[in-house]
């Protein structure tokens, strides 16, 4: 069973930065890839970011390229997801989800497991 938690959100004005983690339970990293969700009000779940499994590549929808970056401390076994230059369409619940694709995926139906999601408010 995976279990994945994240944290770090919260309300930060436009231009500001946060730091999102995902702790995931013992050996989650070496059977699943991690990927970023958000999901705004009364919108679909959207991927953000992802690593593959062995955390060697990454992938980044076009408005996060520049602005977040995703990296993985194994010994932690944390993903986090820095966000820099927030902005007000930014506000969403946070979530990390884990797929058994090792390349990682954009499509929201491949990932097996999610954690409660952490809220990120962008707003002066």
């Amino acid at each position: 069973q995976v279990q994945l938690a994240e944290s770090g959100g919260g309300l930060v004005q436009p231009g500001g930065s946060l730091r999102l983690s995902c702790v995931a339970s013992e050996n989650t990293f070496s059977r699943y890839s991690i990927g970023w969700f958000r999901q705004a009000p009364g919108k679909e779940r959207e991927f953000v970011a992802g690593l593959n499994r062995s955390g060697a590549t990454y992938d980044y929808v076009d408005h996060a390229k520049g602005r977040f970056t995703i990296s993985m401390d194994h010994a932690k076994n944390t993903v986090y997801l820095q966000m820099n230059s927030l902005k007000p369409e930014d506000t969403a619940v946070y979530y990390c989800g884990a797929t058994t694709y090792y390349a990682g995926s954009r499509i929201l139906s491949r990932y097996s497991y999610w954690g409660q999601g952490t809220l990120v408010t962008v707003s002066s």
